[in-house]
């Protein structure tokens, strides 16, 4: 009893400190764990960085309500290692280290409410007093503890951060162990519903799939955000990205990738949302998804990308979706290709800041226009003007983007984009992303044109194809990795600054590797038969994974960079290849398309 009264004393309510956010550093976007209950009743999510928890999200997933939250020991916090501490739900662990001491904190939401529970264990040499460092967004979260106040050297609670009067309290009140047990039998239950291919690592597919699931909004329903991070510029430019960044938008091309991942895992109750949400949310009245959308659908970068308004269209493919409402929003974005000004010509193309003939976007059109016609056909209707637009653009994609001209071998082979539609005319224009250097088109390649092998377009054999594939190779390739496309600047600077659209003085920045780009050259190698390499590429992703199970954007020198992590579009990826080895063909392939041509 004596032992019971004195961790009752011990254990008293802490105040922790608060700061305001503009006293902070950014935080790195490479997230080492990201979590929330399979509940709606719970709309927090949580992401963790280096030294405890970093941005909370709430009310939705594209509001960071807070920027960090961190245990400090003497006024000082420790260096953490991040790990899942449990396989099947999205419960992590972190072990801090500091000077003469260590601790372990558990993470987890209260299903039942918007708070974010952290379980403490601490021990030191000497004694220490421990505080909460809480940095809010806005205002004044509200955050509880159980830790001790006086200086002590072993110390067991509890703190929570809750939004709304009570809230944190009230999740303190019910116990970490209640809620952790609930949490996790959410996730597991999730896991139980759903089939896992034979192909992937357990351990990383089941995670890929949990953070797929988590990146769904719960106020809106199909609403996947890229990413719960805000990597480099748009975590402090505030002239770039006045409310921290697009990562925590919807995209509908990321949003199509991970539905199709989905639908390949087991979930298609979330790709249907997907497609409601896309058409119902996204699409304007004149047929067009915009660039990117907050998670109620309010648009917020609105350049016009073909690709992503043909993305529905293969989606209800997938989906089966002939019903008279999806069909008629479906029509609308079909007659917006077709009446697009010098459609194929996209005002960006997939990588977003280029106008042009893309490869890779014509072949997002042509396969949607044809995936469309399909589901009219199966009503009854008459598709032939979209069937006759897709063969035409099928048939002229070569002479709009392959070059017979560039400085590469073996010709003729696939360009990143042409800005006029002649590969073999010596246009230059301006690489963008800290690459103001103006460039030949005929010298910019990228690995997106295998999109056409990929969405069916093109033949695997075709020569073009194989021709790009090596010039691809010998430009692009490092080790199991590609860079996005030549001199692409998107990413750090030489010393690992991050990069930033607005520096003071040009500064060169360097986009490092692509993990999923991995993933689609696995894709394409199965429809060559190279079943061992497709494999190996699965593995290659898998290797980019940090402690925490994250797949990021980018990698150098092996890891991850502080690009966004983890990025929904790489775990997408890493869950089509993986159930596309185990059917020895790329499950997103349309076999319409790739039976038309």
């Amino acid at each position: 009893m004596k032992s019971l009264a004195l961790v009752v004393l011990l254990l008293v309510m802490m105040t922790p400190v608060v700061r305001a956010a503009a006293d902070v550093v950014p935080l790195p976007a490479d997230k080492q764990g990201f979590g929330t209950a399979r509940s709606a009743a719970s709309p927090v999510w949580f992401t963790l960085g280096h030294q405890g928890l970093s941005e909370i999200f709430f009310p939705d997933l594209s509001t960071p309500a807070t920027r960090e939250t961190r245990l400090l020991v003497d006024g000082k916090p420790g260096q953490a290692y991040t790990e899942p501490a449990d396989d099947r739900s999205l419960t992590f662990r972190q072990r801090l280290r500091g000077d003469g001491w260590q601790a372990e904190i558990t993470y987890v939401t209260d299903p039942q409410r918007a708070a974010v529970l952290a379980d403490v264990a601490l021990t030191a040499r000497r004694p220490v007093r421990i505080t909460v460092d809480h940095v809010p967004m806005k205002g004044t979260n509200n955050v509880v503890s159980t830790l001790p106040t006086e200086p002590v050297r072993h110390a067991r609670g509890t703190f929570a951060v809750g939004f709304g009067d009570g809230v944190a309290q009230a999740a303190l009140d019910r116990g970490f162990a209640t809620a952790a047990r609930e949490y996790a039998r959410g996730w597991h239950a999730y896991l139980d519903g759903l089939r896992r291919p034979k192909s992937a690592d357990p351990k990383l597919y089941d995670m890929s799939v949990m953070v797929l699931a988590a990146s769904e909004d719960k106020r809106n329903p199909g609403a996947l955000i890229a990413s719960p991070s805000f990597p480099w510029a748009f975590g402090f430019d505030r002239e770039l990205a006045p409310e921290l960044g697009p990562y925590a938008l919807v995209w509908p091309r990321d949003l199509y990738h991970v539905a199709t991942a989905m639908i390949a895992a087991g979930d298609t109750g979330i790709a249907n949302r997907a497609l409601d949400f896309m058409l119902g949310k996204q699409q304007e009245p004149d047929g067009h998804l915009p660039q990117n959308t907050r998670v109620d659908g309010t648009p917020v970068w609105k350049s016009v990308q073909l690709d992503e308004t043909a993305a529905p269209l293969l989606l209800a493919w997938h989906l089966n979706r002939t019903d008279k409402s999806t069909v008629d929003s479906l029509r609308k974005a079909a007659d917006y290709l077709l009446s697009y000004p010098n459609a194929p010509f996209s005002e960006q193309e997939r990588w977003e800041n280029q106008s042009g003939y893309s490869p890779a976007t014509i072949a997002s059109v042509v396969a949607g226009l044809v995936c469309f016609a399909d589901l009219l056909q199966r009503n009854g209707e008459n598709a032939d003007k979209y069937l006759k637009a897709a063969d035409e653009w099928q048939s002229k994609v070569e002479g709009w983007t392959a070059t017979s001209t560039g400085p590469y071998e073996p010709k003729p082979y696939y360009l990143r984009l042409t800005k006029d539609g002649n590969p073999n005319a010596a246009t230059k224009y301006n690489l963008g992303d800290n690459n103001p250097t103006d460039i030949d088109q005929r010298a910019v390649v990228d690995p997106s044109f295998l999109e056409l092998v990929r969405l069916g377009v093109k033949r695997a054999d075709d020569p073009v194809i194989r021709n790009t594939v090596a010039v691809v190779d010998q430009q692009l390739r490092e080790q199991g990795y590609w860079h996005r496309f030549t001199q692409d600047g998107y990413g750090e600077t030489a010393d690992g600054r991050p990069w930033n659209i607005n520096w003071p003085t040009p500064t060169r920045t360097y986009g490092r590797l692509w993990p999923l780009l991995t993933g689609e050259r696995g894709e394409y190698e199965l429809l060559t038969g190279q079943k061992t390499s497709a494999a190996k590429r699965l593995r290659e992703i898998a290797a980019t994974a940090n402690s925490g199970r994250m797949l990021p954007e980018q990698v150098w020198g092996g890891r991850g960079t502080t690009s966004a992590t983890p990025l929904a579009w790489t775990h997408a990826q890493y869950v089509r290849l993986a159930w596309s080895l185990d059917a020895g063909r790329p499950v997103e392939r349309p076999d319409v398309v790739a039976n038309r041509y």
